[in-house]
């Protein structure tokens, strides 16, 4: 007779961490903590049966001792499997369950005990460390010893991930040097504000504001003392607004005040006359001090126009209007005005024709196995060479393809050119390679997409399994059952399919064993830094484990120190992308490159 296994009981480390300039404290394991009641280890073996088939729910049963003390938590699909061999019942099922641990036949693993004051973090990596099972029954959570409840695995990898995902919401939406909102996050805040004006029949006005000769500022003392000087605009304009107004960040030294509610277009003046006057009160800096004036325009939606879209152009307008009346001044927008956006006029007319002048080119980057450094696949990314502007990188101008619709026309191209190359290649005698492409969300929804994809394949003559398309988990989480059906159908071609930037989307874990995925590509954003930030090691960790768990690829994204291979090769993380092995190449390089670095040195790295 076996002995009963001893739990494995894990204390806890408290560390507090920063978050948008705060002290956070962190998420202990009380949270994810469920008050299960435990069956004393004396209780019949049939008493645990009929809990199981109580409580469909339940995917474990704590056991505790006369004390109260954890022994051991009955894995749901094992106790079952085991009750359902023949005269199994008979012989156990009157037989308390420490007999049954102590049977030579029944697989009884320690099980795994968590003090409650544990961080999640701490909890990972105790999960990962004993054993990857625990993601599935969980562990038992401990008080000075005693048995108070059970947590499960996938609740405590969403914990981490919803932490991370709010840290890089973050990111995502507000300006890093000055705390506000930015673009993006202003974009989002004028839409409900023109809704919900449409609705009270109400104004919304936005400020234009521009610091006036900032360039001066920067050149005379310096980026960071113009830094400090931003960050000190920025009180002041907080303090002119009203509480209720929005202050974003859209660029450099530029700034938007947002003003929803107004009922008279004079109360955006009142406003753009405090801010003015709020700045002729000197800055000191580094022994200097200085004046630091603002332009500022206005326009009034739905008063100035009632496409939202317009209004900052129209504001900006007015804002030039104010600098060329001599700056430091505010300026209300007319129809008189001529709206000019350098940044983004022409752009999309460009880019229409972009294809027919031949200016798209595609860039291929190796992924790399991490545990012998051969090279394992690429991926396909677009680039856009511009007569005059050179070569533009996909961040400035996809945005634009994707609200246009040229998305659709632009995924197609680089479909195609994606096979047309693996097909030359293979022409020139080079070994088949598989090729990730990535799939936006407005082309997976086209009808007759699937149909497209047996097209290219036919027309290039390229095997279905060195496609590979990579998804976006946003892409996954809208209209669930359609896109399903989409995936599915993708899948029976033998195309592979991949989640790209896994971690950063506010979806469920649950879709993982629901859609035909392959693999997974870990977000760059875990990786950076991935030796020296526990944070995202930990989340990483319990990325790959879960993965691996699932029988799923993965590739760790954004490589760039060999300390980060090291740590993802230790978890076992399957494949690796970044400048630490490659930037991406031009297709016509790609060969030479592969036959002078098909093994990398990663040993050696």
């Amino acid at each position: 007779m076996s002995p009963t296994p001893s739990p494995s009981t894990f204390l806890p480390r408290r560390a507090a961490y920063v978050f948008n300039g705060q002290l956070q404290q962190p998420t202990t394991v009380r949270q994810l903590s469920r008050a299960t009641e435990a069956l004393a280890v004396s209780a019949s073996c049939q008493c645990a049966l009929d809990r199981f088939f109580v409580d469909a729910g339940l995917y474990a049963l704590p056991v505790v001792d006369v004390q109260g003390r954890p022994l051991a938590l009955l894995d749901r699909k094992s106790f079952v499997e085991f009750f359902g061999r023949p005269y199994i019942r008979e012989l156990f099922g009157r037989r308390s369950i420490v007999d049954l641990l102590a049977y030579e036949q029944y697989d009884s693993s320690p099980p795994l005990v968590v003090d409650e004051g544990s961080t999640v973090e701490d909890a990972a990596r105790m999960i990962i460390d004993a054993g990857m099972q625990h993601m599935v029954t969980g562990f038992m959570v401990s008080r000075q010893g005693r048995y108070v409840g059970m947590a499960n695995g996938h609740d405590l990898l969403n914990t981490i991930t919803q932490r991370k995902q709010a840290e890089l919401y973050y990111l995502a939406h507000y300006d890093a040097l000055t705390g506000i909102p930015n673009r993006a996050l202003l974009a989002d805040r004028l839409e409900q504000a023109c809704l919900e004006a449409d609705r009270k029949g109400s104004l919304v006005a936005l400020l234009f504001i521009d610091v006036d000769r900032f360039k001066q500022i920067n050149d005379s003392l310096g980026h960071s003392a113009g830094d400090e000087v931003l960050r000190r605009i920025v009180s002041r304009l907080k303090a002119s607004a009203r509480q209720v107004d929005a202050v974003a960040r859209l660029a450099g030294d530029e700034f938007v005040v947002l003003m929803e509610n107004l009922s008279t277009p004079e109360q955006a003046e009142l406003v753009a006359d405090r801010i003015v006057a709020s700045m002729q009160e000197p800055i000191a800096m580094l022994g200097h001090s200085l004046v630091a004036t603002v332009s500022i325009g206005s326009a009034i939606y739905p008063r100035d126009d009632d496409q939202i879209h317009n209004l900052l152009s129209k504001a900006d307008a007015a804002m030039y209007e104010a600098k060329s009346a001599g700056r430091n001044g505010f300026c209300s927008y007319t129809p008189e005005m001529h709206t000019y956006n350098p940044a983004s006029m022409s752009l999309e007319s460009e880019l229409r024709g972009a294809i027919e002048r031949d200016e798209l080119v595609l860039f291929f980057q190796p992924q790399v196995g991490l545990t012998d450094g051969r090279v394992r696949g690429v991926e396909a990314l677009l680039r856009w060479h511009h007569p005059r502007r050179g070569l533009i990188p996909p961040m400035q101008f996809i945005p634009v393809a994707e609200e246009s619709g040229l998305i659709i026309q632009l995924g197609e191209w680089v479909l195609r050119q994606a096979l047309a190359q693996l097909c030359a290649w293979q022409g020139q005698g080079m070994a088949p390679l598989p090729v990730a492409v990535n799939i936006s969300a407005l082309q997976l929804r086209q009808k007759g997409f699937v149909g497209f994809l047996m097209a290219q394949l036919a027309e290039f003559a390229v095997e279905p399994a060195l496609l590979e398309l990579e998804l976006t988990e946003t892409v996954l989480m809208k209209d669930v059952e359609e896109v399903l059906r989409t995936l599915n159908e993708i899948k029976a071609l033998g195309i592979r399919l991949a989640i790209d930037d896994f971690g950063t989307g506010f979806s469920s874990l649950s879709y993982l064993r629901r859609f035909p995925i392959d693999r997974l590509k870990i977000d760059q954003s875990f990786v950076r830094d991935i030796d020296s930030t526990p944070v995202n090691e930990s989340i990483a960790r319990a990325i790959v484990a879960l993965a691996n768990s699932l029988s799923l690829e993965i590739v760790a994204e954004g490589i760039e120190k060999p300390a980060e291979v090291a740590v993802l090769r230790q978890m076992h993380c399957h494949e690796g992308q970044g400048y630490l092995f490659s930037r991406p190449i031009e297709a016509a390089r790609f060969p030479a490159w592969l036959s002078a670095h098909g093994a990398l040195e990663l040993a050696a790295a």
